[in-house]
């Protein structure tokens, strides 16, 4: 676990705790947090948080930053992000370039917004997923439309999103700590697919951001109110547009393609807000100092997004 092992060399005291696991209180003076019935404090946590348990797993955090703890992705950082259609409204009313997206509520609506996008092949997902899941490329209407019913049938919101064909299989992953770019690399699909998740077996190398790019990636970490993020990203015509940006990125893929320790620029980053708490005359839970502080988080590197 990277971040467990940046966190220790940076002299925290650290334990990885599943959000699933983890009892909370309530009441007027911050509340209680307790495992395995022993009570929790953290001067710092890092989130991560699988997509599968976003709400249970952000109210844990929403409760560590009512106890005082520095929290590298608030709660209502990590559930903006996780909702893809609430995260492109955020972006595009800020005037960040997103591809044209469309959330349709019902089998009623479909038609209308397969023709709004207006031209095929194009993309349908679903509203909340990772790691490229419920992703699909389509290339005609009937094909559209049927997936839009299974998906219907199954409970799901489709979005429905014009395709750039000139990324086609290919988009940019950058990580924004703290309003700097970190690291950044392109991934590319294997093969005929189309979506170039490191998980699905695209393959990754470094490259260096031109500055529009690194300027869309840390406008959209900035305006989703992240301190870490994912940013990903497509090359069009008119430049690059944001997909979305992820609050857990997976450190495997962009460590290994770029050579760059992620994983300590984000622990970095943390020490230095606790630094700066301590030097503004702020408390910690633990009223503890840089070297001694306390550090959660829990690591889940089957739902981490590449």
């Amino acid at each position: 676990m990277r971040l467990t092992e940046e966190s220790q060399r940076y002299g925290f005291i650290t334990r990885v705790i599943d959000p699933m696991s983890i009892s909370t209180a309530v009441d007027d003076d911050g509340g209680r947090i307790y495992h395995q019935g022993w009570p929790i404090q953290a001067d710092a946590v890092i989130p991560r948080i699988g997509f599968s348990i976003t709400r249970p797993g952000s109210g844990i955090v929403r409760q560590f930053e009512r106890m005082g703890a520095i929290v590298h992705n608030t709660a209502d950082a990590i559930l903006l992000s996780r909702d893809k259609i609430a995260a492109t409204q955020v972006m595009a009313d800020c005037g960040l370039p997103v591809p044209k997206t469309i959330s349709v509520a019902s089998m009623e609506d479909c038609m209308q917004a397969l023709r709004t996008i207006g031209s095929y092949p194009l993309v349908i997902k679903a509203s909340e997923g990772t790691q490229g899941a419920s992703v699909f490329l389509l290339d005609d209407e009937t094909r559209a439309i049927s997936l839009l019913a299974q998906m219907f049938q199954r409970g799901m919101r489709p979005l429905v999103q014009e395709y750039i064909k000139e990324s086609h299989g290919r988009d940019i992953r950058a990580i924004v700590v703290r309003g700097r770019v970190v690291a950044s690399m392109v991934r590319k699909a294997r093969g005929t697919e189309f979506r170039s998740n490191f998980h699905l077996g695209g393959s990754v190398e470094a490259i260096k951001l031109t500055p529009d790019q690194e300027s869309v990636a840390i406008r959209a970490a900035n305006e989703l109110g992240l301190d870490v993020a994912g940013v990903d990203m497509l090359d069009s015509t008119s430049g690059p547009l944001v997909l979305e940006a992820n609050s857990s990125p997976g450190l495997e893929g962009i460590e290994r393609a770029t050579g760059i320790n992620v994983a300590a620029r984000i622990v970095s980053s943390l020490r230095a807000r606790v630094r700066e708490r301590i030097e503004e005359g702020g408390t910690l839970p633990n009223q503890g100092v840089p070297d001694g502080s306390s550090i959660g988080s829990r690591v889940n590197s089957n739902e981490a997004s590449g």
